[in-house]
């Protein structure tokens, strides 16, 4: 806001100074051309905080939906001291959410491509109500797994719109935009994630879900009033755009048979892996391991271990998908997964063989959390530069239902890790899988990019050349 407060002054200085010197040359012209230039200088800057506007509007309800997935760890062990069913039993509730939340996102992306994102979040804000509510008063698994089903359409109608509406208003930001988005929904569990904790252990789960159900209902519904697509005058220039672009606005029939799609899915899928099975089964992994209620403190906080996993986790996944996705702006999406990816291997590695104590579990945990959050903002950026932004949401929302092909593997991790006596197979596996991504990225996936896609100069010297025969033509 400031940076756009800022140059509107500068604009308006030059504005001045070009008017004293237009006046001694054409007084009568003069005014007409410095009236016309404030108002451009306004439009623009009111146009800049708009549109950031619309961002942080989706980052709240972003916000609201986090705990859909990154809570639900903290409900496990309740649920089971109150059934006595089992883990596995239960997690294929979060396993039904995360099909649910992933492969319904290109049916709501269609949607939104079509009348618009407004709709599509407030029904997102219903769901998240009826997903905790049903939660709260379900007393069979068939129960909470239909509250998994409800909470995995609200999730992705909420995720896929959001991430979405970012890349259509940020082309020439989309690595960083689409990545503090995404943000919201890997950061904003951290603000709610002691209180939920607490209100479990002194009301109970059912009291607990349906308090949030209503608070993040209704902060949705909310919000959703406010939000709307930019319109093709509100787009940004084409310079500015740092990043490989395709030439063409991609339907979706047409994206899924490029192979930089296909790519992209199996990277995504491979990384999603590793951090759904981490994200799933942290509770029970620190429980299993002694150190769930060890107390730590870390940077003056005192707290029992697994509330600070939880937190600084969230908090590193909210960091990492704006911080690499605007490095990617920059230094191109291939070379950034390649990066991120290969540390993210080294550090499910390090959380699975040495986080044993409470301190190495919440460090390694953070770190595994501070690289794989970045596949949600490289991949939907990735999406918008190869594929245009007008079928941004669906085609994004297509190569998001890697995160739920991914999920499928979250129980196998239970199954493993029983018939083995230990996690390191599972984190073994998810490392490799990692830096089997990371390779794909740098010498499969930058390749293709680099054949395919163009700088932005280039594609304005094509479309000038497109002109000038056209206009030859006629």
């Amino acid at each position: 806001m400031k940076t756009a407060g800022a140059g509107g002054n500068l604009g308006r200085s030059y504005i001045l100074i070009r008017y004293i010197y237009d006046k001694i040359r054409d007084p009568e012209s003069a005014m007409s051309r410095v009236t016309q230039s404030v108002q451009a200088t306004s439009t623009a800057s009111s146009f800049t905080r708009f549109r950031w506007t619309q961002l942080v509007l989706g980052i709240i309800c972003m916000a609201s939906v986090a705990n859909l997935q990154y809570g639900w760890t903290l409900f496990v062990l309740p649920i089971q001291h109150q059934f006595g069913w089992t883990k596995a039993e239960i997690q294929v509730a979060f396993t039904i959410f995360i099909l649910c939340e992933t492969w319904l996102v290109p049916f709501e992306g269609y949607i939104v491509d079509r009348i618009g994102p407004r709709w599509v979040v407030m029904a997102g804000g219903v769901g998240t109500f009826l997903a905790w509510f049903i939660n709260s008063q379900a007393t069979t698994l068939w129960m909470f797994y239909v509250g998994g089903a409800v909470a995995g359409f609200a999730g992705g109608a909420v995720y896929g719109t959001c991430v979405g509406n970012a890349l259509k208003w940020f082309p020439d930001k989309r690595g960083l935009c689409g990545g503090l988005t995404a943000a919201g929904f890997g950061g904003g569990a951290a603000i709610t994630i002691a209180p939920i904790r607490s209100m479990i252990q002194n009301s109970g789960y059912q009291h607990t879900f349906l308090t949030f159900a209503i608070i993040y209902g209704v902060i949705i519904v909310l919000v959703s009033f406010f939000l709307r697509a930019p319109q093709v005058h509100e787009m940004p220039p084409m310079e500015k755009i740092k990043t490989r672009q395709g030439a063409d606005d991609v339907r979706p029939q047409q994206a899924v048979r490029s192979p930089i799609f296909w790519v992209m899915y199996l990277m995504f899928f491979l990384v999603a892996a590793g951090g759904l099975m981490s994200a799933a089964q942290l509770a029970p992994i620190a429980h299993e391991r002694g150190i769930a209620d060890d107390i730590v403190t870390i940077f003056g906080i005192t707290t029992p271990a697994i509330v600070a996993a939880l937190t600084i986790h969230n908090i590193t996944n909210g960091v990492g998908r704006p911080l690499n996705g605007w490095i990617s702006d920059y230094i191109g999406r291939a070379n950034m997964m390649g990066i991120g990816f290969t540390i993210e291997a080294l550090a499910i590695a390090a959380f699975g063989f040495f986080g044993t104590t409470a301190t190495s579990f919440v460090i390694t945990d953070a770190l595994v959390f501070l690289f794989w959050g970045d596949i949600f903002s490289l991949f939907a950026a990735t999406v918008g530069d190869a594929f245009g932004r007008r079928y941004v949401t669906v085609n994004y929302g297509i190569m998001y239902t890697a995160k739920g092909t991914a999920a499928l593997l979250v129980p196998l991790g239970n199954v493993l890790t029983h018939y083995t006596g230990s996690w390191h197979a599972v984190y073994t596996i998810g490392g490799f899988m990692n830096l089997a991504a990371a390779l794909l990225g740098f010498f499969v996936l930058k390749p293709i990019i680099n054949r395919r896609l163009k700088h932005a100069n280039e594609l304005i010297k094509d479309q000038t050349g497109l002109k000038d025969q056209t206009q030859l033509a006629a």
